[in-house]
């Protein structure tokens, strides 16, 4: 690889750059990441709010103060008697007990139960997809949510994509890479490849060059 890399000097000047970019890009597909670990059980996981949720609030024997609202983009809500009320980050039990403080001000003994009916969940938490996928996109994180579940999602690779080149960059490791097989999870068949994902994962899927 060293000589490759030496061989552009005794080259024109013409083909010296293209040759040192081709080798620098050989030497970039030969960096190896560790494979991703397995994860620890994921079954104390609890869904957090994000922006864009859908709550659905309901107050019991108070129907003319339960509905349907939106998480806003600055992570509050608002409804009837509640103005402006922090809820991204907290689980539905934690926030309908928020809301249940809120109301005491004005009828007695409020009952509130928080149901999510659209999921979008935190920015820390969400599944980001970049690279050669079929549809890049953002994700919502599930419990037990797997490596095939995401690429199901976006609907694949492109022909473009070094599939087992592909990296998780995982937010929870303090942003350490794994190396991935995707080609050998998605074209091959090989359910070996198959890893959990955990939230806030970035799943990077590169170029091939050849």
């Amino acid at each position: 690889m060293l000589a490759f890399l030496l061989g552009f000097v005794r080259t024109s000047r013409s083909v010296r750059i293209p040759l040192l970019f081709a080798g620098i890009a050989l030497l970039a597909g030969c960096a190896s990441h560790p494979p991703a670990p397995k994860l620890a059980s994921s079954d104390s996981y609890t869904y957090n709010i994000g922006p864009g949720d859908m709550l659905n609030i309901v107050v019991w024997r108070n129907p003319e103060l339960s509905m349907t609202v939106p998480v806003r983009p600055d992570g509050k809500i608002a409804a009837p008697l509640i103005e402006d009320l922090p809820a991204i980050g907290k689980n539905p039990t934690t926030l309908a007990r928020d809301i249940e403080a809120a109301l005491g001000k004005f009828i007695r003994d409020p009952v509130v139960t928080v149901v999510v009916t659209n999921f979008v969940g935190p920015y820390s938490e969400q599944i980001r997809v970049v690279g050669e996928a079929t549809k890049p996109q953002i994700l919502a994180y599930r419990q037990k949510m797997t490596l095939l579940d995401v690429m199901i999602a976006v609907g694949g690779m492109t022909d473009f994509a070094d599939g087992n080149g592909a990296s998780i960059l995982r937010a929870a490791d303090g942003n350490k890479q794994y190396s991935v097989r995707l080609k050998d999870l998605v074209k091959r068949g090989d359910v070996s490849a198959n890893v959990e994902m955990a939230p806030g994962d970035v799943l990077i899927i590169p170029q091939s060059w050849f």
